[in-house]
């Protein structure tokens, strides 16, 4: 039926009809030539590998930030001689890992290199803060409540008492994650002086200093600024906090010294309840 149709086009229309040619060239690429490009690209990868772990290239400066606490210099150290044996074109942060493995604060490594000899190794930890106490049984907890389970809780880290275990990895209880909040906020060299944290009704969250007063903070707010003002008193050359059994820093901006003592009982709470308060929870003599 096409072909009649054509037949009349070309009768009629004085077409002819061409069939078409196919315009694609072939292009053949000898044996010869297809050598050489593979041996080229042998060539190239293989001086690439051996200039990737070349010394052209070795790590000679290490930058190491994120660490603290008691294990910094033997994690610092550890990270050191791992970084020494790479190149800037071949981190391997797995080794980074394997070498930090022995200390449970270290939760992630992180590493980005400089051409031709500079890396930077970024450290986050959970470092405990605190031990939470429930039961007679200690376990550390970081600055993010996370329930550090593989950490020896030391005796200098500063409790926070619960009634009911902890379940999961992390704190739950608002009054002990009001607690970690308080001492993540503290400056490092005190928070070693820091013997407990507790939730006492008229105080709110209140940090007893080792041989020292109480620390009344209120609430989680201005945090920083409450530790700033509890230094600035306890470093008062007037000597403003001698003999004081409390700091009340809920206002940052106007701390008070006092001399109302904490007595040892506790109240339905399971915190020291502070002794010599009047009917409005405020201490005598504020």
């Amino acid at each position: 039926m096409i072909d009649a149709l054509v037949e009349r086009l070309q009768r009629f229309g004085g077409l002819r009809w061409r069939p078409r040619r196919d315009t694609r060239r072939r292009i053949r690429v000898s044996p010869r030539v297809a050598l050489a490009v593979a041996a080229i690209v042998v060539l190239l990868v293989a001086g690439w590998m051996w200039f990737r772990d070349s010394s052209l290239v070795a790590v000679k400066r290490v930058q190491i930030t994120g660490v603290s606490g008691p294990d910094a210099h033997q994690i610092r150290e550890a990270l050191l001689a791992a970084a020494l044996n790479m190149t800037t074109l071949d981190a391997d942060t797995g080794a980074l890992d394997t070498a930090v493995s022995p200390y449970p604060v270290v939760k992630t490594v992180t590493a980005t290199t400089q051409f031709p000899h500079r890396i930077r190794i970024h450290v986050t930890e959970a470092i405990p803060v605190a031990a939470v106490v429930v039961g007679g049984r200690s376990i550390a907890v970081a600055s993010d409540g996370t329930l550090l389970h593989d950490v020896t809780a030391t005796q200098n880290l500063p409790t926070i008492p619960l009634d009911v275990a902890p379940g999961g990895s992390r704190l739950t209880e608002r009054s002990a994650l009001g607690a970690v909040a308080v001492l993540a906020a503290a400056p490092y060299a005190l928070l070693a002086q820091v013997t407990e944290v507790t939730t006492i009704a008229q105080h709110g969250l209140v940090a007893q200093l080792r041989n020292g007063p109480s620390v009344y903070f209120g609430d989680t707010t201005e945090l920083a600024a409450k530790w700033s003002a509890a230094v600035h008193v306890l470093t008062d050359p007037s000597g403003g906090a001698n003999g004081a059994s409390y700091i009340d820093v809920t206002d940052p901006e106007r701390p008070v010294a006092g001399g109302a003592p904490l007595s040892t009982s506790t109240g339905s709470s399971g915190a020291a309840t502070p002794a010599g308060t009047g009917s409005g929870g405020s201490p005598t003599g504020q």
